[in-house]
């Protein structure tokens, strides 16, 4: 079976053997094909309507390698190059699609309710840093409980080290990983073992280094607005038709050509956009229409506006446009009772961490259009309406341990009894659970800002992560920010990289076992009620760490959650009805089993109950 998604850009191999080469390049007077095989060649493109360029030719083939030459004086890889074997700065190659054979056109991927998403760098994921050492790795996410792997960016980032948020070439998987066709048989051997496979997504800024679209299309750009990584992109101005076209065509290349099963669009709030309809909403449309409903395609976004629309559903109880979101809103408190940090926008979660989680739990959202002291401002809308399964949980992920200083994981962090009273609360509460890499096995290895830039950007680099945590008391001095790793050094990418090794002992063994039996509680236990149409939920706290929640399946089943998230001992009024499906300690089953009419719980425990 051969897959290939035809843009109205880039390089694409016609039937009959020639090429043709389209780039938009409204700024440009002229625009040459630089051929850099062993023959080198210059040929020109013709000017089109509207700022285009193109050339048909078949003095170039797959595997052929190339350059824009702008104005006589500007040399540019393509925007949309599918390869850049040299990385950003050099040329780019011809890839045919055709060219691989895909054997997995019976995969129509799986339902959103069964996803348990497990969150990897592919190049700090195993030794050797590629889509193959990922592959090799399958069997093992499938033993787990996993049912999505989910990669970091992939798309082509100027060095060998990136997290992937400073990609230029969103069209072309970064070199360091391998070849096109690596990924695509990663995918493959993925759905071969019942896993999907997501991909996150950037379509917020570029990178600072490497993009050349200024040199000739300054269209894709804009004054207006701002991100905080820069330049905003054009999604409502002048020439925003052809700048939303290429990033629409991005997501349903990956999609398609790639056969990825889903796309995690990364913090979407700095996407500012006035136009009607909202990029986001003609993005999700033109995907839902492309793909549903032969094949289960899945969306979601990481939107600190916690901005709820975006999640609606239809009649049919179906996403409209989003399946889910990142939800940093359990994230917090967790983290605030886990460790007690109330610094930055953990603040927000410092007063009332328990009520804040079970409003999480049961409705979406801790902020749903409450005034938030960090922000300044009213942050957040109703979610009450939603289901549980359009909010994504998660407790460790990329961000939430890189963003710290010296990348520790919560095992670093926190008591290990508290944190597998909270873990048996995000795995088995309705809402998809996603893992960071290595969270299961209880990895002690940090996961660091790691990237590889040149010139003066990279001393701006290391200098500006050091001044970011500069308000923090324990790194004022000058001293303290100096033992901050510094992030283009290649040592602080090798010491992200997960010690497979440290599965041996019997600590991460015993990680391993926890997390494998309450994946296989959720697979029999909780997915089958959720796909349920209708569903509600609540929850009360109680004490100082005493939670309640009750979630709703149709007329007869209901899910309970006790959790004693405190230091102290507490005594719940009554025991909820129902069969015990989990309980944190053998001695709690046997006390609520013995005592119906009260329920004492010793700190950090956790019960599940499931009726009838």
């Amino acid at each position: 079976m051969k897959r290939s998604h035809v843009m109205p850009f880039g390089a694409e191999c016609c039937e009959n053997g020639s090429v043709r080469f389209r780039l938009w390049a409204p700024k440009a007077r002229s625009v040459d094909l630089l051929l850099c095989d062993a023959n080198s060649l210059t040929l020109s493109l013709s000017p089109q309507s509207e700022g285009w360029f193109e050339i048909v030719t078949n003095k170039a083939a797959a595997s052929s390698r190339y350059f824009y030459l702008i104005d006589d004086r500007v040399k540019v890889p393509d925007p949309a190059s599918r390869f850049q074997p040299s990385d950003a700065h050099g040329p780019s190659e011809v890839i045919n699609p055709a060219a691989f054979d895909w054997e997995d056109q019976a995969w129509r991927g799986r339902p959103w309710e069964e996803a348990v998403i497990y969150e990897i760098h592919a190049g700090a994921f195993t030794d050797d840093g590629t889509f193959a050492g990922v592959q090799q790795r399958l069997d093992y996410l499938t033993d787990l409980g996993i049912t999505a792997l989910e990669l970091m960016p992939v798309s082509d980032f100027p060095g060998t080290r990136n997290w992937g948020y400073d990609g230029v070439l969103p069209y072309a998987p970064d070199s360091s990983y391998g070849r096109p066709e690596d990924l695509k048989s990663l995918v493959q051997a993925a759905h071969a073992r019942g896993l999907m496979i997501f991909l996150d997504v950037v379509y917020n800024h570029f990178g600072p280094e490497g993009n050349y679209l200024r040199a000739y299309s300054p269209q894709f750009f804009t004054d207006r607005h701002r991100t905080p990584w820069g330049e905003a992109i054009n999604f409502d101005g002048a020439g925003s038709r052809t700048v939303r076209d290429f990033f629409i065509h991005n997501a349903l290349y990956w999609l398609g050509e790639y056969n990825f099963d889903g796309l995690r669009l990364d913090a979407v709030h700095a996407i500012v956009d006035d136009s009607e309809p909202a990029i986001l909403a003609e993005l999700a449309e033109i995907i839902r229409k492309t793909f549903e409903p032969d094949r289960f395609i899945h969306l979601v976004l990481e939107n600190g506006d916690n901005n709820s629309h975006y999640l609606k559903r239809d009649q049919n109880s179906r996403p409209r446009w989003y399946d889910a979101q990142w939800n940093d809103d359990i994230h917090h408190p967790l983290h605030v009772l886990l460790t007690g940090e109330t610094d930055g926008y953990y603040s927000d979660y410092s007063h009332d961490s328990t009520r804040q989680l079970g409003r999480c739990l049961a409705e979406g959202f801790a902020f749903q259009g409450e005034f938030s002291a960090y922000h300044g401002a009213p942050r957040g809308q109703p979610s009450v309406d939603l289901p549980p399964t359009a909010f994504v949980s998660f407790l460790q992920n990329h961000d939430q341990i890189g963003n710290r200083a010296f990348g520790e994981r919560i095992v670093k962090l926190a008591d290990e009894e508290a944190i597998r009273a909270v873990m048996a609360i995000l795995l088995l509460a309705p809402s998809p659970p996603l893992l960071f890499m290595g969270q299961e096995f209880g990895a002690k290895t940090p996961f660091l800002f790691f990237c590889d830039f040149g010139g003066d950007l990279r001393s701006a680099v290391t200098e500006g992560r050091r001044a970011e945590f500069a308000r923090f008391a324990q790194f004022s001095s000058a001293e303290a920010q100096h033992h901050i790793p510094d992030p283009n050094l290649p040592q602080t990418f090798i010491n992200s990289k997960l010690d497979w090794n440290s599965l041996q002992n019997a600590q991460s063994q015993d990680w391993l076992q926890f997390y494998r039996e309450l994946l296989a509680i959720r697979k029999k236990q909780i997915v089958p009620l959720l796909n349920q149409t209708e569903s509600s939920a609540d929850f009360a706290t109680q004490d100082s760490g005493g939670l309640r929640v009750e979630w709703r399946f149709g007329a007869a089943t209901t899910l309970t959650l006790l959790a004693n998230l405190g230091n102290a001992p507490l005594t719940f009024a009554a025991r909820p009805s129902g069969r015990i499906i989990y309980a944190i300690r053998p001695e709690l089953a046997e006390e609520l089993d013995r005592h119906h009419a009260r329920a004492k719980m010793l700190p950090w425990s956790t019960a599940w109950l499931l009726h009838p």
